[in-house]
């Protein structure tokens, strides 16, 4: 038979001494704390704070004191009681947050060390001071263009990239037309939005050729075939970078380099194809491109290098010409005049006066200028006109020319658009906005509102269906802007 297994069990040690061990007077002091009990104990810790507490509300002091919970009752029953009020707790330490407004993680700052390039006078500016504002221009996107989630991994490296601009194009040069295509005109779009000086045609060469080819046969480094590495590129958004950092003649050398003329031999048939040189294309396959600008920052824009340009993107399908000033040859002769010998009197120089859209109602330039655009880009399906309000009555005007009868044609030339942004690109006006902003907004849309009747009915049975986005003025906006007229009347 098994044998039967006693466990020993040890009890729990007295928490009083023994007699025998009780004779002196400090065993005695020791055996009296041990006999109060616990409640007792928090009753005399309530009783201390409650006191400490009076005191410090009364004369002041030192505020490091550990405030014990206490339970509370109802103030009918506090006063019958005569039970001193509960002490406010202590307000919570405010979080931490950095300069864009996000927490900071727990724990201490970072060593000096680590964000040693922000102290510098060689930092890049903070978010905070390149953030937009009402009075800036609204771009919008390209449609189908790769945008990164806001606060993402890639959005973060990218807008730090662009910040830090000067020294990635110097340290990654060799590097940086090597990353996806998406990727590059992400970081195309993100460098013309937040470096302060834009993008250059260097920096724009740099991203989609790479290095020049010196620095490439300097370190024995093949030169890129353009048609594979940029063969998937179908847009490219310069918006806030055109006529402040490149020109538009500048992009158009870029895009379409001239091919050096090479020596040919003598053809042995008369057959024989003869050799054309043509401009080789930096992104073969580019349908979507984005000009925008922003208004008094952008002044070397030009609708001449504009033509000359669209003359080579028949196969543009989307434009984006956000803040671009009145259709003119020569903008800055517009308050210039000559004297002619023949007639004797002085003339304008410049196609456009100060006065011929207000008074004498001449758009004849404006007209003559967009209708040579619409027969360059007749492929156009997506045009993004927004900011553009004090020239929109040039789209649906007529002029009598010596035979013919120009005018923007949106049957033939421009029938495949089928979006058409003529939105104004700033904030509504308010109820405390001034009487000049809400009349300025209101002749925009007034004139979007005739551009789209005009194009529908040209197109009546003849084109395709076209989506006009304008601004909507609400209920109050247009309350407050029929009393700021009645007040001005």
């Amino acid at each position: 038979m098994p044998k039967k297994r006693h466990q020993t069990k040890y009890s729990k040690p007295p928490s009083v001494a023994p007699p025998v061990l009780s004779t002196s007077s400090s065993s005695r002091d020791a055996t009296e704390k041990h006999d109060r009990s616990v409640n007792r104990l928090l009753a005399d810790l309530r009783r201390t704070s409650l006191n400490q507490n009076g005191t410090q509300n009364n004369g002041g002091g030192n505020n490091n004191n550990f405030a014990v919970a206490t339970p509370t009752v109802p103030p009918s029953i506090r006063q019958i009681l005569q039970i001193p009020e509960t002490p406010v707790p202590a307000p919570r330490r405010p979080l931490r947050r950095d300069a864009n407004g996000r927490l900071v993680p727990p724990g201490p700052p970072p060593p000096r060390s680590w964000i040693s390039l922000a102290l510098s006078r060689h930092a890049p500016p903070n978010l905070a001071e390149i953030s937009l504002s009402d009075t800036r221009l609204q771009h919008w996107s390209l449609p189908g263009a790769y945008t990164p989630a806001s606060a993402s991994l890639v959005d973060q490296a990218l807008r730090r990239m662009a910040l830090d601009w000067d020294q990635q194009r110097l340290w990654h040069r060799f590097y940086l037309y090597t990353l996806p295509s998406r990727l590059r005109m992400a970081l195309l779009t993100y460098v013309s939005a937040y470096y302060g000086p834009g993008l250059s045609a260097k920096d724009l060469r740099l991203v989609l050729a790479g290095p020049p080819d010196e620095e490439l046969a300097e370190y024995e480094i093949d030169k890129p075939d353009f048609g594979i590495l940029n063969g998937d590129v179908r847009y490219l958004d310069l918006g806030g970078s055109v006529g402040r950092a490149v020109t538009v003649k500048e992009l158009g050398e870029l895009l379409f380099p001239p091919e050096p003329i090479a020596l040919v031999d003598l053809q042995e048939s008369w057959d024989a194809p003869e050799p054309v040189s043509g401009p080789t294309k930096l992104l073969p396959n580019l349908t979507q491109l984005s000009l925008a600008i922003d208004p008094g920052t952008s002044p070397s824009i030009s609708w001449k290098q504009l033509l000359a340009l669209a003359g080579k993107l028949p196969t543009l399908t989307h434009l984006n010409l956000s803040g671009w000033p009145e259709p003119s040859m020569t903008p800055n002769a517009k308050f210039a005049k000559i004297f002619s010998p023949t007639t004797g009197r002085s003339v304008q120089y410049s196609g456009l006066g100060p006065y011929s859209h207000s008074l004498d109602g001449d758009w004849s330039e404006s007209i003559l200028i967009l209708n040579r655009l619409s027969k360059a880009l007749y492929s156009l399906e997506y045009l993004d006109l927004t900011g553009c309000g004090d020239w929109l009555p040039a789209l649906i005007k007529e002029y009598d020319g010596d035979l013919t009868v120009d005018f923007v044609d949106w049957v033939n030339n421009w029938g495949k658009i089928t979006m058409l942004r003529l939105c104004s690109g700033y904030a509504m006006p308010g109820a405390h906005s001034k009487r000049g902003h809400h009349e300025r907004i209101a002749g925009w849309i007034e004139s979007a509102t005739a551009v789209e009747k005009h194009i529908r009915a040209q197109r009546s049975g003849k084109g395709r269906w076209i989506t006009v986005e304008k601004d909507q003025l609400s209920e109050r906006q247009m309350l407050d802007l029929a009393t700021i007229r009645a007040n001005g009347d």
